[in-house]
């Protein structure tokens, strides 16, 4: 397949574990826009290391820096553009989808509570704590590019192939789907 796949969504949606999957379905190289986006924090001195970093008083930290400091978000969509346009790549990105014209894009749709329950189990942390992350991180997130690139991130589905609601469904029945959806788009 030479096609590449974007796979967008809220935090906590099943993104990465759909993405690993088309990855090893269809031969292509899997990319996290956010593992980039860590390596950057780390190239400024943040300790980014581990799956939840995001969630941390850190991660958090660098979400305020990337609102005041745009080159971050820049940097890595510019980045991520080039390699999604080359072909072959599956990557998840938040913004990449409004970025690009080529390709398969694939918005994955949770509701909050949804999210909650799935980074509470991840990420071992109380429910309290997720929905509040979870929220803060969405939230921050809208307005950072709403305010850079002037989308609304969570609102804006026109540009996507398709929407897969992934409340009801196991992270292996969406990845099911959403093999079952590249293959009638490619």
């Amino acid at each position: 397949m030479t096609k590449s796949i974007v796979i967008s969504g809220p935090p906590a949606v099943g993104k990465t574990t759909v993405a690993k999957g088309l990855a090893e379905e269809f031969q292509l190289q899997y990319l996290s826009g956010g593992d980039v986006l860590k390596e950057m924090a780390k190239e400024h001195g943040f300790d980014s290391d581990g799956d939840d970093w995001w969630d941390t008083v850190d991660g958090m930290k660098f979400l305020n820096q990337r609102e005041v400091d745009s080159s971050f978000d820049k940097k890595l969509d510019e980045k991520l553009t080039g390699l999604f346009n080359k072909g072959g790549m599956v990557i998840t990105s938040y913004t990449l989808p409004w970025l690009i014209q080529d390709g398969i894009k694939i918005w994955l749709e949770g509701s909050h509570a949804s999210s909650t329950k799935r980074m509470q189990s991840r990420d071992n942390m109380s429910s309290e704590d997720a929905y509040e992350i979870t929220k803060e991180r969405f939230d921050k997130n809208k307005a950072l590019y709403k305010k850079l690139y002037d989308f609304n991130f969570g609102e804006d589905k026109s540009v996507f192939d398709v929407i897969i609601n992934t409340d009801n469904l196991t992270a292996q029945q969406v990845i099911d789907v959403t093999k079952e959806t590249v293959r009638k788009l490619i």
